[in-house]
């Protein structure tokens, strides 16, 4: 059974709507992603519109994410008003992007209230019944570990940037 070309990007560029969805992304984000991706050369945003069905304005904002994340870069072509985006290729790169996205100030503050209610639960200071109050210090507890987890595999990723991608290969290679 043979399938054409333009079916299987569409499938593709569904199957990245789905994934997109599923980390909490809009799904429009991962069909933007699909079609820059599978784009031999940067894309204009009405070539994007006519490429996911999106609207301009859906596109431009979710391009400006994508940019802001490090999976989409924006160029210009000489005599031409229009932006071009293309997809980030190393996806090793764009991992490390992501982390460190995942950095920025609207993170940290959650993560600084997990650790605030914690440090509120731990003074003693908090009043109710004694079994919902260990049940809620539990609770928080098991979240401020996991936060600490991903915090530290963050930052081990992110350090990982200045062994070189063949040196991660070499070392994760070991470890299968």
């Amino acid at each position: 059974m043979t399938i054409k070309l333009t079916q299987l990007k569409q499938d593709f560029t569904e199957g990245l709507s789905q994934i997109s969805r599923f980390w909490g992304f809009p799904k429009g984000m991962g069909a933007i992603f699909a079609v820059l991706y599978l784009s031999p050369s940067p894309l204009s945003l009405d070539e994007i519109v006519q490429e996911t069905g999106l609207t301009k304005g859906a596109i431009s904002t979710e391009v400006r994410t994508l940019a802001r994340m490090g999976l989409v870069h924006r160029s210009s072509k000489l005599a031409d008003r229009k932006d071009y985006y293309e997809a980030e290729h190393d996806f090793y790169k764009s991992i490390r992007s992501i982390l460190k996205e995942r950095q920025n100030s609207e993170f940290d503050r959650a993560l600084g209230s997990v650790r605030e209610t914690l440090a509120k639960l731990e003074s003693g200071s908090v009043t109710g019944n004694e079994a919902q109050v260990q049940f809620v210090y539990k609770r928080i507890q098991a979240l401020q570990e996991f936060f600490n987890a991903i915090d530290s595999l963050t930052k081990a990723v992110v350090k990982l940037e200045s062994l070189g991608l063949s040196n991660v290969k070499n070392i994760l290679s070991i470890l299968k």
